[in-house]
């Protein structure tokens, strides 16, 4: 996994083109790396996303990252766990590829992930983490960029389960 790195750090101090925010449907903040991101850029990205209507689950939009250290903010709607029954892992596939889409289509060279709904979504976290690489790994195959993804992780639980799924014995 050459163009996959692994940290744990606050994502809202990187200087990367793009972080993604593990947003709500109406983009306006909320908890969790979502409600830091908001305070961290400044009151003229709620009043950006004001103006996007929102956003559905496993989709991602695009929006200018204002006082942070980042060049923009890419803000998708991982789904709530309810035990896996009503395609919640298709639903958070889909919302690191539509993230990974806008890079690619900005031409974006690094973007970075926080832990998308394994907070108050209660996504179960070393299941997230495997579909979150697997995603990432099959779209970097087919796509010049972005050219190098982070998995920025805040809490050592998470680092641990992403750091355990890309040791090399358990890269496929």
């Amino acid at each position: 996994m050459a163009n996959i790195q692994l940290l744990q750090e606050d994502i809202t101090q990187l200087h990367v083109d793009a972080i993604v925010n593990a947003a709500n449907k109406s983009l306006l903040g909320g908890g969790g790396v979502d409600g830091i991101i908001h305070r961290m850029a400044g009151p003229r990205l709620l009043e950006e996303c004001q103006k996007l209507n929102g956003c559905e689950t496993g989709q991602a939009k695009l929006t200018l990252a204002y006082k942070l250290p980042c060049r923009f903010v890419i803000h998708t709607v991982g789904p709530v766990w309810y035990g896996g029954k009503i395609g919640e892992e298709q639903l958070l596939a889909n919302a690191y590829r539509s993230s990974l889409q806008i890079a690619y289509e900005n031409q974006f060279s690094t973007i970075a992930f926080p832990n998308i709904s394994t907070g108050v979504y209660h996504f179960p976290k070393e299941l997230a983490a495997q579909i979150a690489l697997k995603t990432v790994s099959d779209f970097l195959l087919n796509h010049s960029f972005p050219e190098s993804v982070i998995f920025c992780t805040f809490d050592q639980e998470n680092f641990e389960i992403y750091e355990k799924l890309m040791s090399p014995k358990n890269e496929q």
